[in-house]
């Protein structure tokens, strides 16, 4: 009897079991349910952007696009509409031409063009600053004929610089009819004219810079072939001498001053 009822009292158990599994699926499947997450409630941001009711608003916005873009640009600009490509190649040249490898570094010589830049720039920033900044910033002028105002200057500098090769070399590939003065010529085609105009000049300069380490290096080699030392490389004994060269004739200033004396031309 006491065996026949633990089998019953089993039987119960297991029973018991089965119906609260059917009851709750989550049970059925062998999942215990946990608590509940709590609902937080999100907030609604409000970012401030709202579409425009003026046409004055969506000129601002183009304006402050437009000038984020003229910054971006203000890299190139500075490479391509003033003296800094000349001075820049023509002081890689020097530094080509001693030999010296890395010396002087990188960043000395683009950091002694960009001075050398502000130094031929200088009548030109000063007109740009008084003829076209500083009316705009007193109210005086508006923005547009401030914009005008800059380019005179910078426009009659790179006439200056430029050949007429050049800017009829960019007409006759856009096949624009041919300006009747400096004026009509549009800036976007005096820019690349006028860049190939000073790489023209810095080549020609560095090539007048080159000729004298050349035959320093070549009477080296020829001392050394005639002494029978074949296996000394001619660059190694030319070095010091070129370099004692440089600095007896003062090479950086006589550099400079041929640097200075091209764009007064």
């Amino acid at each position: 009897m006491k065996r026949a009822g633990l089998f019953w009292f089993l039987i119960a158990i297991l029973a018991g079991g089965l119906l609260a599994a059917f009851a709750h699926p989550a049970l059925a499947q062998g999942v215990v349910p946990g608590p509940s997450a709590p609902v937080v409630p999100v907030p609604r941001v409000n970012l401030g952007i709202t579409p425009s009711t003026k046409p004055s608003d969506v000129a601002l916005s183009l304006q402050i696009l437009l000038l984020l873009t003229v910054l971006t640009l203000a890299p190139s600009l500075l490479v391509l509409m003033t003296a800094f490509t000349r001075i820049v190649i023509v002081l890689s040249f020097v530094r080509t031409a001693l030999g010296t490898q890395q010396v002087p570094p990188t960043q000395v010589l683009v950091g002694l063009a960009l001075l050398l830049t502000y130094f031929v720039m200088a009548p030109v920033i000063d007109d740009v600053n008084k003829n076209a900044l500083q009316p705009y910033l007193a109210n005086k002028i508006s923005q547009s004929a401030a914009l005008d105002a800059a380019q005179k200057p910078i426009r009659a500098f790179m006439f200056k610089q430029t050949r007429e090769k050049d800017i009829a070399l960019f007409y006759s590939m856009t096949k624009e009819p041919r300006p009747k003065s400096q004026a009509d010529v549009p800036t976007y085609l005096l820019v690349p004219a006028f860049t190939i105009s000073e790489l023209k000049t810095a080549f020609e300069i560095g090539f007048a810079i080159y000729i004298p380490f050349v035959v320093i290096d070549m009477v080296v080699a020829s001392v050394l072939l005639s002494m029978g030392m074949m296996m000394i490389p001619p660059v190694l004994i030319s070095l010091p001498f070129k370099i004692l060269i440089f600095l007896l004739v003062d090479g950086w200033n006589l550099t400079v001053q041929a640097l200075f004396t091209s764009f007064q031309h």
